[in-house]
């Protein structure tokens, strides 16, 4: 199934929850060993605490790749666990390059045999760093989600610098937007060439919608950075469709208990309810 259909066909069965897998061996709950073993047992159990409630895990590579290749060999192994329990795998990496290096990234993420259903791309490349991913996702049924208005507090450094009479995010966002018209899902009318905006910037995700009607987006930044289901219904389309929405912090860490799979399960349905709430509100 094209991507976008698949996620906007998980949203609406779940949730626009996507539970972002970032497991700090310092920060694991009581009763788990601080070690792979630990760092394994835990995204599993954050797994099947979440599954019936999330649309999608994003684990973040860093924090795999910190652990050498016994951490790559977890990160594959998650990723697969999360598909067999019917979830859709975001990886963030965050990945570009050009040339032969970008179509190695592509076939390493995003092949036909691969567990992970979309990557993050960075796109100061320009396209030729975009291409190669944009080309394996038509192919295989996967999709990207590009660098546009990022939810860190230095992000307008850059993103918020003068071009012309736009700044560079705005720009980007009109990249973005031509760079998916070329693979639009046949059922949601949405490409599989998606864009990460933050929703501590709800007033720059309103405009960047309008400048994006067909592009999915990956809403970080809510909870424990501060933004709330108020500010990323700004990223929804009008029939509450068209985002997935990421907490990390707020719902892997809710408890350091023993008690950590209840308190992450009652964290994400918490943030599924509020979403809900926001999304069919006028």
């Amino acid at each position: 199934m094209h991507f976008a259909d698949a996620l906007t066909a998980a949203t609406k069965e779940k949730s626009p929850v996507c539970v972002g897998l970032d497991p700090s061996v310092g920060k694991l709950p009581d009763g788990i060993s601080r070690d792979i073993k630990g760092v394994q047992a835990f995204c599993e159990g954050i797994i099947d605490a979440t599954k019936e409630v999330a649309a999608a895990v994003k684990p973040q590579l860093a924090y795999f790749e910190l652990l050498g290749w016994e951490g790559m060999k977890v990160f594959w192994e998650i990723c697969a666990y999360a598909k067999e329990n019917n979830l859709l795998v975001i990886a963030d990496g965050k990945r570009n390059d050009i040339g032969s290096t970008c179509e190695a990234y592509a076939d390493a993420y995003l092949s036909p045999d691969s567990p992970v259903d979309a990557l993050t791309v960075s796109p100061y490349l320009g396209s030729d760093g975009i291409q190669p991913f944009i080309d394996r996702a038509m192919q295989n049924d996967k999709g990207i989600f590009v660098l546009v208005k990022t939810s860190n507090a230095s992000s307008g450094e850059l993103q918020d610098l003068p071009v012309g009479d736009e700044v560079v995010h705005e720009h980007m966002a009109q990249l973005v937007e031509s760079w998916g018209m070329h693979c639009i899902g046949p059922k949601t009318h949405l490409s599989c060439v998606g864009a990460v905006v933050g929703a501590t910037y709800p007033e720059e995700m309103t405009y960047l919608r309008t400048l994006m009607p067909h592009i999915p987006f990956l809403i970080p930044g809510y909870g424990a950075q501060g933004g709330t289901a108020a500010d990323a219904k700004r990223g929804f389309l009008p029939d509450g469709t068209g985002a997935i929405v990421n907490s990390s912090r707020g719902i892997i860490y809710a408890s350091k208990s023993k008690d950590w799979r209840a308190a992450a399960e009652k964290a994400a349905a918490k943030m599924a309810e509020e979403l809900r709430t926001a999304t069919t509100s006028h």
